[in-house]
Protein backbone atom coordinates (compact mmCIF):
# COMPACT_ATOMS: atom_id res chain seq x y z
CA UNK A 1 0.00 0.00 0.00
CA UNK A 2 1.17 3.51 -0.63
CA UNK A 3 1.88 5.93 1.68
CA UNK A 4 -0.63 9.21 1.79
CA UNK A 5 1.91 11.73 1.27
CA UNK A 6 2.44 9.42 -2.27
CA UNK A 7 -0.85 9.18 -3.06
CA UNK A 8 -1.26 12.79 -2.21
CA UNK A 9 1.54 13.53 -5.01
CA UNK A 10 -0.08 11.16 -7.20
CA UNK A 11 -3.38 12.65 -6.80
CA UNK A 12 -1.88 16.09 -7.70
CA UNK A 13 -0.43 14.74 -10.67
CA UNK A 14 -3.56 13.25 -12.02
CA UNK A 15 -5.23 17.03 -11.59
CA UNK A 16 -2.31 18.35 -14.02
CA UNK A 17 -3.24 15.10 -16.38
CA UNK A 18 -6.82 15.73 -16.40
CA UNK A 19 -6.43 19.26 -17.88
CA UNK A 20 -4.17 18.69 -20.21
CA UNK A 21 -6.14 15.72 -21.49
CA UNK A 22 -9.22 17.76 -21.25
CA UNK A 23 -7.95 19.64 -23.96
CA UNK A 24 -5.63 17.36 -25.93
CA UNK A 25 -5.13 14.22 -24.78
CA UNK A 26 -2.35 12.28 -23.74
CA UNK A 27 -3.07 12.56 -20.08
CA UNK A 28 -1.79 9.26 -19.74
CA UNK A 29 1.81 10.39 -20.51
CA UNK A 30 1.83 11.98 -16.94
CA UNK A 31 -0.29 9.37 -14.87
CA UNK A 32 1.26 6.08 -16.10
CA UNK A 33 4.72 7.14 -15.36
CA UNK A 34 3.83 8.77 -12.00
CA UNK A 35 1.99 5.43 -11.03
CA UNK A 36 5.19 3.04 -11.96
CA UNK A 37 7.68 5.78 -10.02
CA UNK A 38 5.66 5.21 -6.97
CA UNK A 39 6.22 1.57 -7.34
CA UNK A 40 3.25 -0.21 -8.83
CA UNK A 41 3.99 -3.25 -11.23
CA UNK A 42 3.18 -2.13 -14.69
CA UNK A 43 -0.14 -4.29 -14.94
CA UNK A 44 -1.06 -2.44 -11.38
CA UNK A 45 -0.05 0.67 -13.32
CA UNK A 46 -2.09 0.74 -16.26
CA UNK A 47 -5.36 -0.52 -14.74
CA UNK A 48 -5.23 1.85 -12.00
CA UNK A 49 -4.93 4.74 -14.35
CA UNK A 50 -7.67 3.48 -15.72
CA UNK A 51 -9.49 3.69 -12.73
CA UNK A 52 -8.50 7.11 -12.60
CA UNK A 53 -9.30 8.35 -16.17
CA UNK A 54 -12.74 6.83 -16.97
CA UNK A 55 -14.27 9.60 -14.07
CA UNK A 56 -11.98 12.17 -14.97
CA UNK A 57 -12.99 11.41 -18.78
CA UNK A 58 -16.62 11.54 -17.30
CA UNK A 59 -16.42 15.25 -16.30
CA UNK A 60 -14.97 16.49 -19.19
CA UNK A 61 -18.28 15.00 -21.70
CA UNK A 62 -20.38 16.20 -19.51
CA UNK A 63 -18.88 19.61 -19.53
CA UNK A 64 -18.64 19.68 -23.03
CA UNK A 65 -22.50 18.30 -23.51
CA UNK A 66 -23.45 21.40 -21.37
CA UNK A 67 -21.69 23.69 -23.01
CA UNK A 68 -23.40 22.77 -25.81
CA UNK A 69 -20.70 21.36 -27.52
CA UNK A 70 -21.95 17.58 -27.87
CA UNK A 71 -24.82 16.09 -29.44
CA UNK A 72 -26.86 13.27 -27.40
CA UNK A 73 -26.48 11.06 -31.12
CA UNK A 74 -22.94 11.89 -31.40
CA UNK A 75 -21.90 11.02 -27.99
CA UNK A 76 -23.67 7.71 -27.68
CA UNK A 77 -22.08 6.94 -31.18
CA UNK A 78 -18.48 7.93 -30.07
CA UNK A 79 -19.06 5.94 -26.66
CA UNK A 80 -20.52 2.45 -28.72
CA UNK A 81 -17.55 2.72 -30.83
CA UNK A 82 -15.18 3.39 -28.74
CA UNK A 83 -15.92 0.87 -26.26
CA UNK A 84 -16.50 -1.81 -28.84
CA UNK A 85 -13.51 -0.85 -30.59
CA UNK A 86 -11.49 -1.26 -27.24
CA UNK A 87 -12.96 -4.89 -26.65
CA UNK A 88 -11.39 -5.54 -30.68
CA UNK A 89 -8.20 -3.99 -29.69
CA UNK A 90 -8.04 -6.05 -26.32
CA UNK A 91 -8.32 -9.13 -28.09
CA UNK A 92 -5.92 -8.01 -31.12
CA UNK A 93 -3.46 -7.61 -28.09
CA UNK A 94 -3.23 -11.45 -27.49
CA UNK A 95 -1.72 -12.44 -30.66
CA UNK A 96 0.12 -9.29 -31.53
CA UNK A 97 3.46 -7.48 -29.59
CA UNK A 98 1.82 -3.93 -28.90
CA UNK A 99 5.71 -2.81 -29.00
CA UNK A 100 5.87 -3.41 -32.79
CA UNK A 101 3.39 0.17 -33.05
CA UNK A 102 5.27 2.48 -31.41
CA UNK A 103 7.64 3.38 -34.36
CA UNK A 104 4.69 3.83 -36.32
CA UNK A 105 3.00 5.80 -33.66
CA UNK A 106 6.24 7.76 -32.85
CA UNK A 107 6.37 8.90 -36.45
CA UNK A 108 2.66 9.73 -36.59
CA UNK A 109 2.65 11.73 -33.97
CA UNK A 110 5.81 13.82 -34.66
CA UNK A 111 3.87 14.59 -38.31
CA UNK A 112 0.49 15.75 -36.20
CA UNK A 113 3.04 18.71 -34.15
CA UNK A 114 4.47 19.59 -37.72
CA UNK A 115 1.17 19.51 -39.44
CA UNK A 116 -0.33 21.56 -36.89
CA UNK A 117 2.74 24.38 -36.19
CA UNK A 118 2.26 24.84 -39.84
CA UNK A 119 -1.69 24.69 -40.31
CA UNK A 120 -3.64 28.64 -39.98
CA UNK A 121 -6.20 28.63 -37.47
CA UNK A 122 -9.27 28.37 -38.39
CA UNK A 123 -12.13 30.73 -37.52
CA UNK A 124 -13.73 29.10 -34.59
CA UNK A 125 -17.89 27.40 -35.15
CA UNK A 126 -19.98 27.49 -32.12
CA UNK A 127 -21.85 24.13 -33.16
CA UNK A 128 -22.34 20.78 -31.56
CA UNK A 129 -22.03 19.21 -34.84
CA UNK A 130 -18.61 17.96 -35.60
CA UNK A 131 -19.44 15.23 -38.19
CA UNK A 132 -20.54 15.01 -41.76
CA UNK A 133 -22.52 11.40 -41.19
CA UNK A 134 -22.97 9.38 -38.28
CA UNK A 135 -20.95 6.42 -39.99
CA UNK A 136 -18.38 8.04 -40.27
CA UNK A 137 -18.10 9.58 -36.90
CA UNK A 138 -18.68 6.14 -35.75
CA UNK A 139 -15.96 4.29 -37.71
CA UNK A 140 -13.34 6.45 -36.44
CA UNK A 141 -14.70 6.11 -32.66
CA UNK A 142 -13.92 2.16 -33.71
CA UNK A 143 -11.09 2.24 -35.49
CA UNK A 144 -9.21 4.73 -32.47
CA UNK A 145 -11.11 2.33 -29.60
CA UNK A 146 -9.76 -0.26 -31.02
CA UNK A 147 -6.08 1.45 -31.24
CA UNK A 148 -6.53 2.72 -27.20
CA UNK A 149 -7.44 -1.02 -26.02
CA UNK A 150 -4.64 -2.39 -28.19
CA UNK A 151 -1.91 -0.29 -27.75
CA UNK A 152 -2.96 3.59 -26.30
CA UNK A 153 -0.66 6.17 -26.38
CA UNK A 154 -2.21 8.97 -28.21
CA UNK A 155 -5.43 8.64 -28.74
CA UNK A 156 -7.00 11.55 -27.90
CA UNK A 157 -4.65 13.27 -29.69
CA UNK A 158 -5.52 11.36 -33.08
CA UNK A 159 -9.09 11.29 -32.07
CA UNK A 160 -9.12 15.09 -32.70
CA UNK A 161 -6.80 15.15 -36.05
CA UNK A 162 -9.05 12.49 -37.21
CA UNK A 163 -12.19 14.50 -36.72
CA UNK A 164 -10.46 17.86 -37.94
CA UNK A 165 -9.13 16.43 -40.99
CA UNK A 166 -11.62 13.63 -42.08
CA UNK A 167 -14.83 15.08 -40.57
CA UNK A 168 -14.07 18.78 -41.38
CA UNK A 169 -14.19 20.06 -37.70
CA UNK A 170 -13.33 22.38 -35.84
CA UNK A 171 -10.17 21.86 -33.25
CA UNK A 172 -12.44 22.95 -30.53
CA UNK A 173 -15.38 20.73 -31.94
CA UNK A 174 -12.80 17.84 -32.55
CA UNK A 175 -11.82 17.87 -28.93
CA UNK A 176 -15.36 17.56 -27.34
CA UNK A 177 -16.26 14.54 -29.84
CA UNK A 178 -13.22 12.49 -29.27
CA UNK A 179 -14.14 12.40 -25.31
CA UNK A 180 -17.13 9.99 -25.70
CA UNK A 181 -14.71 8.10 -27.86
CA UNK A 182 -12.41 7.97 -24.67
CA UNK A 183 -14.69 7.36 -22.44
CA UNK A 184 -16.11 4.58 -24.27
CA UNK A 185 -12.82 2.25 -24.53
CA UNK A 186 -12.06 3.44 -20.98
CA UNK A 187 -15.01 1.80 -19.87
CA UNK A 188 -14.35 -1.13 -21.67
CA UNK A 189 -10.49 -1.60 -20.35
CA UNK A 190 -12.12 -0.59 -17.02
CA UNK A 191 -13.81 -3.28 -16.97
CA UNK A 192 -11.17 -5.70 -18.42
CA UNK A 193 -8.75 -4.74 -15.86
CA UNK A 194 -11.10 -4.88 -13.07
CA UNK A 195 -12.35 -8.31 -14.07
CA UNK A 196 -8.81 -9.12 -13.25
CA UNK A 197 -7.94 -7.58 -9.87
CA UNK A 198 -5.54 -5.19 -11.69
CA UNK A 199 -6.96 -1.66 -9.86
CA UNK A 200 -5.74 -0.12 -6.87
CA UNK A 201 -8.83 1.64 -5.62
CA UNK A 202 -7.33 2.89 -2.90
CA UNK A 203 -4.77 5.24 -5.36
CA UNK A 204 -7.41 5.04 -8.28
CA UNK A 205 -10.39 6.89 -6.36
CA UNK A 206 -8.30 9.98 -4.76
CA UNK A 207 -6.85 10.18 -8.19
CA UNK A 208 -9.75 10.34 -9.57
CA UNK A 209 -11.14 13.40 -8.00
CA UNK A 210 -7.98 15.31 -8.94
CA UNK A 211 -8.75 13.71 -12.56
CA UNK A 212 -12.26 15.04 -12.40
CA UNK A 213 -11.40 18.64 -11.33
CA UNK A 214 -8.61 18.76 -13.76
CA UNK A 215 -11.03 17.47 -16.57
CA UNK A 216 -13.90 19.91 -15.71
CA UNK A 217 -11.29 22.80 -15.41
CA UNK A 218 -9.95 22.30 -19.05
CA UNK A 219 -12.91 20.88 -20.41
CA UNK A 220 -13.97 24.95 -19.60
CA UNK A 221 -10.70 26.21 -20.71
CA UNK A 222 -11.53 24.85 -24.10
CA UNK A 223 -14.84 26.37 -24.20
CA UNK A 224 -13.77 29.61 -23.92
CA UNK A 225 -10.23 29.80 -25.91
CA UNK A 226 -11.31 27.54 -28.73
CA UNK A 227 -9.25 26.24 -31.51
CA UNK A 228 -6.37 28.69 -30.76
CA UNK A 229 -5.55 26.61 -27.18
CA UNK A 230 -6.72 22.96 -28.36
CA UNK A 231 -3.96 23.48 -31.15
CA UNK A 232 -1.02 24.76 -28.99
CA UNK A 233 -1.72 21.90 -26.44
CA UNK A 234 -2.19 19.02 -29.32
CA UNK A 235 1.36 20.28 -30.53
CA UNK A 236 2.83 20.02 -26.99
CA UNK A 237 0.97 17.20 -26.30
CA UNK A 238 2.07 15.46 -29.29
CA UNK A 239 5.75 16.15 -28.96
CA UNK A 240 5.59 14.52 -25.30
CA UNK A 241 4.24 11.71 -26.74
CA UNK A 242 7.31 11.79 -29.15
CA UNK A 243 10.21 11.84 -26.67
CA UNK A 244 8.27 9.52 -24.49
CA UNK A 245 7.86 6.78 -27.37
CA UNK A 246 11.14 7.10 -28.28
CA UNK A 247 12.85 6.67 -24.83
CA UNK A 248 10.32 3.36 -24.80
CA UNK A 249 11.91 2.36 -28.28
CA UNK A 250 15.51 3.12 -27.05
CA UNK A 251 15.13 1.12 -23.64
CA UNK A 252 13.38 -1.62 -25.72
CA UNK A 253 16.53 -2.40 -27.15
Amino acid sequence: MLSLPVIAALTAVATLAGFVDAIAGGGGVLTVPALLMAGLPPHLALGTNKGCSTFGTTAAVYTFARGGRLALREAVLGFAGGCAGAVVGARLQLALAPATLRPVVLVLLGAVAVALALQRPQQSLHKAEVARGASAAFAIALVFGAYDGFFGPGTGTFLIVAHVTLLGATLSAATAAAKPVNLGSNVASLVTFGLRHTVVWAVALPMAVGNVLGNALGARLALRRGDRLVRVMVIVVSLALVVKLAIDLVRAR
